[in-house]
């Protein structure tokens, strides 16, 4: 519930580019081959703040930020998704008529935050992330 909290808290802190609260489609965007980002994740699998290096389209890096973070960050480095593949994730609860799949996007069209909640009724199938400091690298 703590990690619900501050993502709300970091969500609503952003730097004013927020585009739209619950777009119905996923805005034109493409993913490069190269960046690196900070997710904040809210799941039963993913919880806590990342750094996230993506290169050639694949996750090679994510370094906790925080206390739950930097004890998963070596666990569970396959968890760790790339931009694309939340935004995978986020069509899918859509397709599956998931009870919550939201998204805010910033004005490229970029996600910076995806709210999911395939059943309300069920516990743990809830997840929430925060897509921070976005920055396009090299290859």
């Amino acid at each position: 519930m703590l990690v619900g909290t501050v993502l709300c808290a970091t969500a609503a802190c952003g730097s004013g580019e927020l585009k739209s609260a619950t777009a119905p489609s996923t805005p034109a965007w493409q993913e490069p081959e190269s960046y690196d980002y900070t997710l904040t994740s809210a799941t039963s699998v993913l919880a806590g703040t990342f750094r996230v290096k993506v290169r050639d389209g694949e996750v090679v890096e994510a370094v906790g930020l925080d206390k739950d973070s930097k004890r998963q960050a070596h666990q569970v480095l396959s968890e760790v998704p790339t931009i694309k593949e939340l935004l995978r994730e986020l069509a899918k609860a859509r397709s599956d008529d998931a009870d919550t799949a939201d998204a805010e996007y910033a004005a490229d069209g970029r996600p910076l935050r995806i709210t999911l909640d395939w059943d309300k009724n069920a516990i743990d199938d809830e997840a929430m992330y925060v897509i921070s400091s976005f920055r396009v690298a090299a290859p």
